[in-house]
């Protein structure tokens, strides 16, 4: 029954899609069928590794980069209330920066390749959960480190087996709003000098006026963005199985 109402409303877009656009003489509505024949076409077969695998790689190796600096650092100024008064000014400049304004800048120094898309999608990922990181950090029970010392953890071994555990909802949580910040810029950044991506046969497309494509590239972008969302939910629950279960539970 919940699988049923989760598909209820896509199918009825579809068919309402279907429908509208089935007699539609418009260059820029084409029928579904020719936008179902143009994706079948291009992303079933002919651009699936020379453009969507290359978009993919992209955004998981910027999301990862800005994960791994994001809990590493988020951590460090979760514990040091003076390095974090030290650095908060960097820290709110840099996430006050639009992603956008950063892709000409990515270009000239890095030039068109991969290094500069997948710079500016960490650059731009990294503060979700960075400060996501740090509020997790500080909102840990003090009584679960009490505990770690009177066991005589190791700083590095609170840091790993107490503090981490204990902030990863919170942590995860801003990993999630990177992962859409991540699928957003994945775009952007194939829509300014580049040479292959979604976005980028998406918009030669547009520019060529073939419009079927432009739509399968749009078709292609909505189902990708709901395959990464759904996958980054199985992972959550798998690594937070125990927080999921007492959340529940309660």
């Amino acid at each position: 029954m919940r699988i049923v109402l989760r598909l209820l409303v896509p199918v009825l877009l579809v068919l309402l899609w279907w429908t509208t656009s089935a007699g539609s003489t418009s260059p820029f509505y084409p029928p579904l069928r020719e936008v179902l024949a143009a994706f079948q076409e291009s992303w079933l077969f002919t651009r699936l590794g020379s453009d969507l695998v290359p978009s993919v790689t992209r955004l998981l190796a910027g999301l990862l980069i800005a994960t791994v600096v994001g809990i590493a650092v988020g951590a460090a100024l979760g514990r040091s209330r003076l390095l974090m008064q030290a650095l908060n000014p960097a820290v709110q400049f840099g996430r006050s920066l639009p992603g956008t304004a950063l892709i000409p800048i990515s270009v000239v120094l890095f030039g068109i390749g991969d290094g500069s898309k997948i710079l500016v999608i960490a650059f731009v990922c990294l503060f979700p959960v960075l400060l996501n990181t740090v509020d997790a950090v500080r909102g840990v029970d003090p009584h679960l480190e009490d505990v770690a010392r009177s066991y005589r953890l190791t700083p590095a071994q609170r840091l790993a087996f107490v503090l981490l555990p204990a902030a990863a909802p919170q942590i995860f949580a801003g990993i999630r709003t990177a992962l859409g910040i991540a699928f957003i810029m994945m775009v952007v950044t194939e829509l300014y000098a580049a040479t292959n991506g979604v976005g980028f046969v998406t918009l030669s497309a547009r520019n060529s006026f073939d419009v079927p494509q432009m739509w399968a590239g749009t078709v292609l972008l909505g189902l990708l963005g709901v395959a990464l969302s759904a996958l980054f939910l199985v992972l959550q629950r798998r690594v937070l199985s125990w927080h999921i279960g007492m959340t529940e539970r309660n």
